[in-house]
């Protein structure tokens, strides 16, 4: 069913994309884990190669692509390590706002730069104090001739540290009725007076994914770099919620793929009381299990990406898939630890990592518990 979706373009951008990953990222990933970020070079080459938002329409420099590139590239990048999902937060969550919300001029200013990899992108939402009740929010944007004037805090933003480029969502209308209404969506530039970046957080996973808070100050930011309309910012959000929780699920359901085949071939290898320990019933029955699972969570997955690609709202079904897939890889992480024995605990064997970065897939792009929420208002 999925196959025929798959082009011969695809493959190759797939198979050129895997070359070039395992030349510029994988040597290097580690020393990138332990310096907690993604060096601004290897964004540039990524955009040199034309990796980066190749969905982008021609005029603004793209190739206009469409929406299987950019679940490619979060395969690809999951991979290699968890610790690059802030080029697929950019690719396929962040330019997205720019590309549909954006003004001619805008685009103009901004796409390119994101294509080439010379600027990089964040949304800035959560708020300390508000997790995820967006309508909460208390950064106030507040008109002053033909500028906005930014006050507030954001926590918990990846590309925190290297973004040029910042959605920030901000109350235009801190009195309106009900509060979500007053929510508009304000680009940041890097160089913006009175606004600062925190300190880059000290996170257990998701090492080389630069996290950080953001603070504003009196920052004042042009009036044409609201996007979209006033007020409008709410449902803007809510409108790229299903492709952003379907990255996130490619990730999780990627991340099990990788982890299940590190196991296979680490007990293979592995020999206790004269014999592989792929060979004792209970190593069979786990990865009998975790496969099974991995399956099902596969084609689920693929299905929503049809979906998805033809412009059907799933919005049920990609939380449905968000939380199940995002909690079956916690299981699949734990399992596989558990048959690398001691060796699952130390640094050097790559289920360690992934055991510590997989947890926040249950928590990003709203919690696993509002998921539940949204499917169970379209069940009951």
């Amino acid at each position: 069913m999925f196959d025929k979706y798959i082009q011969h373009e695809h493959n190759i951008f797939r198979d050129s994309l895997r070359k070039f990953l395992n030349k510029e990222a994988l040597p290097h990933f580690e020393q990138w884990e332990k310096e907690g970020l993604v060096p601004r070079e290897f964004w540039r080459k990524m955009g040199d190669n034309g990796f980066l938002c190749s969905w982008v329409d021609e005029k603004y420099g793209g190739l206009s692509t469409d929406f299987l590139y950019s679940a490619i590239l979060a395969e690809e990048l999951e991979r290699i390590g968890t610790g690059l999902c802030g080029i697929s937060l950019h690719d396929g969550i962040v330019v997205p706002y720019l590309s549909t919300y954006g003004s001619e001029e805008q685009k103009h200013r901004w796409l390119s730069g994101c294509i080439s990899g010379d600027l990089i992108t964040a949304v800035a939402m959560t708020e300390p104090g508000t997790g995820s009740d967006l309508s909460a929010i208390k950064t106030t944007a507040i008109k002053d001739g033909d500028e906005y004037v930014i006050n507030g805090e954001k926590i918990f933003i990846s590309n925190g540290i290297h973004s040029d480029v910042i959605i920030v969502a901000c109350k235009t209308n801190p009195k309106a009725v009900p509060a979500h209404k007053g929510i508009s969506l304000i680009v940041v530039e890097r160089d913006t007076p009175g606004f600062k970046r925190g300190k880059k957080l000290d996170k257990i996973g998701f090492h080389s994914q630069d996290t950080a808070e953001l603070i504003f100050e009196d920052a004042r930011v042009p009036v044409a770099n609201l996007l979209g309309e006033e007020g409008q910012g709410f449902y803007y959000l809510m409108n790229k919620l299903q492709q952003e929780r379907l990255v996130i699920t490619i990730q999780a359901i990627t991340a099990a793929e990788e982890m299940l085949k590190t196991t296979v071939d680490y007990v293979k290898s592995r020999k206790a009381f004269g014999k592989s320990i792929s060979q004792f019933q209970n190593t069979e029955f786990k990865i009998a299990e975790m496969a099974t699972e991995i399956e099902i969570g596969r084609n689920f997955v693929d299905q929503l990406i049809i979906s998805h690609l033809k412009g059907k709202k799933v919005v049920t079904k990609v939380s449905m898939a968000k939380w199940w897939m995002s909690e079956m890889a916690q299981r699949v992480a734990k399992q596989c630890l558990q048959l690398h024995g001691g060796y699952g605990f130390i640094e050097e064997y790559p289920i360690a990592r992934r055991y510590r970065d997989i947890t926040v897939l249950s928590i990003v792009a709203g919690t696993n518990e509002i998921m539940k929420t949204i499917i169970a208002k379209s069940v009951l």
